[in-house]
């Protein structure tokens, strides 16, 4: 890809179309450049690679660099290393954005189940298939060519906003350093707005802008009763047994109508408006294929919430493992010495997860019985994250997304986590979401792939979006 835009905007030419003209231009040197760092297998999670993931931020930088941004910096961490990138407006006005993505990718092997070698890339009937297609690194690579259609088509020499990218390194490792990097440089990371590019859509024939994530908060509580294994002849009925009280826990956990019976579990929690309901409504959604990818085969949660309500904007509690005593064939009449349950927690919009950890040990503390000693563990938390529908910045992309794909487009939200709560913390800044990725492509299955006519599409909201930002020569706030 050139590093500098090589081609004028007839007066024949509409800003969009010398956009796709653009794009066009340069598919096939894009594609070239994707497909060469995708080949570089940066999986985070696996020591014997820490040489790939320092070198696939290496590549990153340099790549960034030929593209035309004056700064391009690998940033080392405790763990794996990120890579930022600055491109300055010339209007001192302008708007700042941060782009975040992430450049390691989840462990792959060809006995996983691929259909060919996961770290070299082929593509088949318009699909680009490799580990990090799609998760994470197509959808920080377009940005790359988003910005130079940009330039191409209204004939600027930088940016409409003050561009800025931070690529971590970590990502699917669980970001253990990335709070503490973003706190370390948020001087050089202040930002207006900041632009997630580690999502999805709802459906190739739906366009869709996620506005906000849940967050997480997880923990284990394990209960000692007697100080060995004893008899269940002997004792059983006359000393508390461990097991049978975690599962009174467990059972404790929730109530008649699925809701998190912890008090103060709620308290903060931002309701869905009327508008946002029917907003939810309106996607086309299948709830017995749902099921079917689920592989469950009956809908159940809170009362008075829909099945997309449920995932995206309500606080759950879940089991995430349960055990104590003998699990080995035939039976063992004993009382468990110890007994334990994993639970973890998806918090929304109001939700402090320290508020939360407050709750669940008052909570466990007023049900262990007397001889029961217990010990709750928890881990570090992700806070969520929300950006109201009526934000200007929200629009921007919405309108980016629009011109892109000439329809209108939706909105979603992630009943999953990650580190985008702590740039909207730390920063101060609005996290909004742009990725075109789309269910079928497989993040951390084998064979994970991106459709090509959506990548492409991802480079022209990009190219749109710097100026939809930079309208009005205000901040973004």
């Amino acid at each position: 890809m050139p590093a500098r835009a090589d081609r004028l905007v007839t007066m024949s030419e509409t800003p969009d179309s010398a956009v796709r003209t653009y794009i066009d231009d340069h598919r096939a040197a894009f594609l070239d450049d994707l497909v060469e760092w995708l080949r570089i297998p940066s999986v985070s999670a696996q020591p014997e690679h820490a040489a790939d993931v320092r070198r696939s931020a290496e590549w990153l930088a340099a790549k960034l660099l030929e593209t035309g941004f004056p700064t391009a910096e690998v940033w080392p961490t405790a763990g794996a290393p990120a890579v930022f990138a600055d491109w300055p407006a010339d209007d001192p006005q302008a708007p700042t954005v941060l782009v975040y993505g992430h450049h390691d990718v989840q462990p792959a092997a060809r006995e996983d189940g691929w259909t060919g070698d996961p770290f070299e890339p082929e593509i088949r009937e318009g699909r680009l298939h490799a580990r990090g297609a799609a998760d994470d690194k197509g959808q920080v690579f377009f940005h790359t060519l988003g910005v130079r259609a940009h330039l191409a088509a209204t004939g600027r020499t930088s940016p409409a906003v003050h561009l800025k990218l931070l690529i971590e390194g970590e990502e699917e490792s669980g970001s253990p350093n990335f709070r503490a990097l973003v706190e370390q440089h948020a001087d050089r990371l202040e930002a207006d707005a900041v632009i997630v590019s580690d999502t999805g859509m709802w459906s190739a024939d739906t366009p869709t802008v996620c506005t906000g994530m849940r967050g997480l908060a997880e923990c284990e509580i394990t209960l000692h009763g007697p100080g060995q294994d004893i008899h269940s002849g002997s004792f059983g009925g006359a000393v508390p047994n461990p097991a049978t009280e975690v599962a009174r826990l467990v059972a404790a956990l929730h109530d008649e109508h699925a809701r998190v019976a912890i008090p103060g579990f709620y308290d903060g929690v931002t309701e869905l408006t009327d508008r946002e309901r029917e907003l939810f409504a309106e996607l086309p959604f299948d709830e017995i294929q749902w099921l079917r990818t689920a592989k469950s085969t009956a809908i159940h949660g809170e009362a008075g919430h829909t099945t997309l309500e449920r995932i995206w904007a309500r606080p759950t509690a879940e089991v995430n493992g349960i055990g104590g005593g003998y699990q080995g064939p035939g039976s063992k009449t004993i009382i468990p010495s110890s007994a334990m349950v994993k639970l973890s927690f998806r918090l929304v919009a109001g939700q402090d997860p320290d508020h939360i950890e407050k709750a669940v040990r008052a909570w466990a503390a007023d049900r262990v019985p007397a001889g029961i000693r217990y010990e709750i563990t928890f881990g570090s938390a992700t806070r969520p994250c929300l950006t109201p529908l009526d934000h200007p910045a929200l629009q921007s992309v919405v309108r980016a997304m629009g011109r892109a794909f000439q329809q209108p487009v939706r909105f979603t939200r992630e009943g999953g986590s990650g580190p985008a709560a702590d740039l909207q913390e730390v920063l101060g800044a609005p996290v909004l979401f742009l990725g075109i990725s789309v269910p079928s492509d497989g993040w951390h299955a084998p064979n994970e792939k991106v459709e090509l006519d959506l990548l492409l599409k991802g480079v022209e909201t990009s190219a749109y979006l710097w100026g939809e930002l930079g309208k009005g020569r205000h901040r973004a706030d």
